[in-house]
C-alpha cells in the first residue's frame, strides 16, 4: 500500500537541520505504522527550496536507517522541481546514498549512482512485475553471480523488494520487483 507524506504542510522552504529533524521524526512515526511491503512517499510539491542541512537531516537519516529500522518498507520522492533535485541529488551524492525519484509513473534512481545499478534498476522496472536473478541474468547478458551482487546492494539500500519464490522445479529462489 502507498501512503503520502506531503512535505509543503512544513513551509514552502525548508532550512536547518532542526526543521528537518522534527520533520524527520513525524515521517519515522509514520514509517513505523506502516506494514511490511508498504511504500511511503515523500510529496515535494510546492517546495520551492532546501538547504543542505536539511537534506543531510532529513533525506539522509532516513536514507541510512530505512533497511535496518524499516525493513521491507520503502521511499519514493516525488514532486521536485529542477532546484530542488539539484540539491537532493548532490546531498545523496555526498553522504553516498541513492533514492527511488517517481516523476509523471516512471522511476528512476538518484543520488550516488553506479551506472550498473541504474540499468539493473530500470531492466526490473521495464518488466513490470517481479524477476528472478536468472531472468535478470538473460535479459542484461551477464552470469548469475555478477547479477546478484547487483540484487543484494539494491535490496540492501532499501531500492528493491524482495520475496521468496519458487522455481518451476520446486526450488527456493528471490523475486525482486520495484516498491511501487
Amino acid at each position: 500500500m502507498e501512503k503520502r507524506f506531503p512535505l509543503t504542510p512544513f513551509g514552502k522552504t525548508l532550512w536547518t537541520r532542526d526543521k528537518a529533524r522534527s520533520i524527520r521524526e513525524q515521517l519515522e512515526t509514520e514509517l513505523a505504522r506502516r506494514a511490511p511491503g508498504d511504500t511511503l512517499v515523500i510529496d515535494m510539491k510546492g517546495i520551492e527550496a532546501f538547504d543542505f542541512s536539511f537534506a543531510n537531516e532529513f533525506f539522509g537519516k532516513v536514507l541510512l536507517t530505512l533497511p535496518r529500522a524499516y525493513p521491507h518498507k520503502f521511499v519514493i520522492v516525488e514532486g521536485l522541481n529542477s532546484y530542488t533535485r539539484e540539491n537532493l541529488i548532490s546531498a545523496l551524492e555526498s553522504l553516498g546514498l541513492a533514492m527511488i525519484e517517481r516523476q509523471k509513473k516512471k522511476l528512476s534512481l538518484i543520488g550516488k549512482v553506479h551506472p550498473t545499478d541504474t540499468i539493473t534498476f530500470e531492466t526490473i522496472a521495464k518488466a513490470k512485475a517481479a524477476v528472478t536473478a536468472a531472468a535478470l541474468s538473460n535479459a542484461l547478458s551477464m552470469n548469475v553471480t555478477a547479477v546478484n551482487e547487483r540484487l543484494t546492494k539494491l535490496t540492501n539500500l532499501g531500492l528493491l523488494r524482495r520475496e521468496r519464490g519458487q522455481s518451476e522445479a520446486g526450488r527456493e529462489q528471490y523475486e525482486y520487483a520495484i516498491p511501487a
